[in-house]
């Protein structure tokens, strides 16, 4: 069983976890060299397909259902939504679904919508009832065709409300997360086909949402279209409202940099500082998500910085810029996207997709008081 505990450890104690790790996770490899903190990155624990009856693939995607989701819809606190991005032909920026993964059962259709919207990892879940879903669409599957796309608003029940567009706030939206407040919400948005990060503040009711203010607050990371990928650049994003802060994981510099005054600025406030530049571990930094111990969590494309002995990781790090360990969720390269977390009060759970097999694998890890530890 792999344990790890909420307080301070020793490096032993930690070689020991990481032996524990490799023994029960046979189809990833691990590399824990951090001797502070403990770790977040748990063992697997289950894993369902995302393809859907239309044979949508290459799931982008990831949100978790909050506690405080309103009930009366088809989607329920605890669930967990992916976005698909490709068609069932595989042709990249044409995929129309969102599927539903109940904690237990089958997963489920939650949404489809027109053919060749191109679903991407901009999927966010607000408490008043809505889900945010961003798209670049593609009219043959490569960047040549690649089209700005759009914020699209669904209800509880998958019914879309409203279609939000900008030709310079919302360009190639690649990835989303936002702060929200209930009736009020800032949802940050990165820009692959411009390189740019952009803040929509908003008003919220169950009935959709409203723009109050838009800035672009960020730019100058490298963006290009790609022939595997489609498209590189700026994509994962963490807000720490306490600090005011924005992470931003940029995909084409293979750096994570973090963004001061983030919710609040109304200038454009370039690259930001550097926090993260790992080229060891780093092979195209994408979509990230914060662990509970306060870790960020990011996923690699393997299209930058490509190692064959590293395939499709999810590497962890401390927010000074510090290593912490790392895994693997398929044995060949590309499979590591979307991913989520969520905590209800002793227990954590991670999602985390594999494009090679249009599945989502999820994490459950449970505190224990009497032990102290994780497991």
């Amino acid at each position: 069983m792999f344990l790890f505990t909420k307080s301070k450890s020793i490096t032993m104690q930690l070689l020991n976890m990481a032996a524990a790790i490799v023994f029960v996770m046979s189809l990833s490899q691990v590399d824990l060299v951090y001797a502070g903190e403990p770790a977040f990155l748990p063992s697997p624990v289950r894993s369902v397909s995302t393809v859907p009856t239309n044979g949508d693939v290459n799931p982008y995607g990831v949100a978790f259902v909050p506690k405080t989701f309103p009930s009366g819809g088809t989607i329920g606190a605890g669930d967990i939504l992916v976005s698909n991005f490709n068609n069932s032909q595989n042709l990249q920026g044409t995929g129309t679904t969102i599927i539903r993964v109940p904690s237990t059962g089958q997963p489920t259709l939650f949404f489809q919508g027109q053919p060749g919207l191109g679903l991407t990892t901009a999927l966010v879940v607000l408490k008043a009832g809505l889900v945010l879903v961003g798209n670049l669409p593609t009219s043959d599957g490569t960047s040549a065709t690649a089209q700005p796309g759009s914020i699209m608003v669904l209800d509880k029940s998958g019914n879309l409300l409203q279609t939000l567009t900008d030709s310079t706030l919302i360009n190639g939206p690649w990835d989303a997360t936002v702060d929200d407040q209930g009736h009020f919400a800032r949802l940050f948005i990165s820009n692959v086909l411009s390189g740019t990060v952009s803040r929509l503040d908003l008003k919220v009711s169950n009935q959709g949402v409203s723009i109050i203010e838009g800035t672009q607050i960020a730019s100058g990371y490298q963006h290009r279209g790609d022939p595997v990928t489609l498209e590189v650049g700026p994509t994962g994003l963490v807000y720490e409202k306490k600090s005011d802060t924005l992470f931003v994981a940029s995909t084409g510099d293979n750096m994570v940099f973090s963004l001061h005054r983030a919710g609040t600025t109304r200038k454009d406030l370039g690259m930001g500082k550097v926090i993260y530049s790992d080229n060891v571990h780093l092979h195209g930094a994408l979509a990230m998500v914060e662990a509970p111990n306060g870790h960020l969590l990011v996923s690699n494309s393997d299209g930058v910085n490509p190692d064959q002995n590293q395939p499709s990781e999810i590497v962890e790090f401390t927010k000074q810029g510090e290593f912490v360990m790392q895994l693997s969720i398929d044995p060949a390269q590309g499979g590591s996207f979307g991913l989520s977390v969520a905590t209800s009060g002793e227990t954590a759970k991670f999602a985390a997709v594999d494009d090679n097999t249009s599945t989502l694998n999820v994490w459950t890890l449970v505190f224990d008081n009497d032990s102290g530890r994780f497991h």
